[in-house]
């Protein structure tokens, strides 16, 4: 049996979208992925990911975050 692991839930205050970040081990084996689920309503976009690129994604999304707080 697959194990999923949820690590963080929350909504985006524009949009109301519903995120959920997952841990996912396949019982088949292989690495754990990263599963990202938004939830539109009642449309679903899922993504499995794996650690790399987890880390990249989670950068560029952090040096973005700090720029645009930045004043200007």
């Amino acid at each position: 049996m697959d194990k999923v692991t949820s690590l963080d839930k929350f909504r985006v205050p524009i949009g109301n979208q519903e995120i959920e970040l997952q841990q996912i081990e396949y019982a088949a084996g292989g690495m754990p992925l990263l599963r990202i689920r938004i939830r539109e309503q009642r449309r679903f976009t899922i993504f499995e990911i794996d650690p790399l690129t987890a880390e990249r994604w989670g950068r560029q999304m952090q040096e973005w975050s700090r720029q645009a707080q930045e004043p200007k």
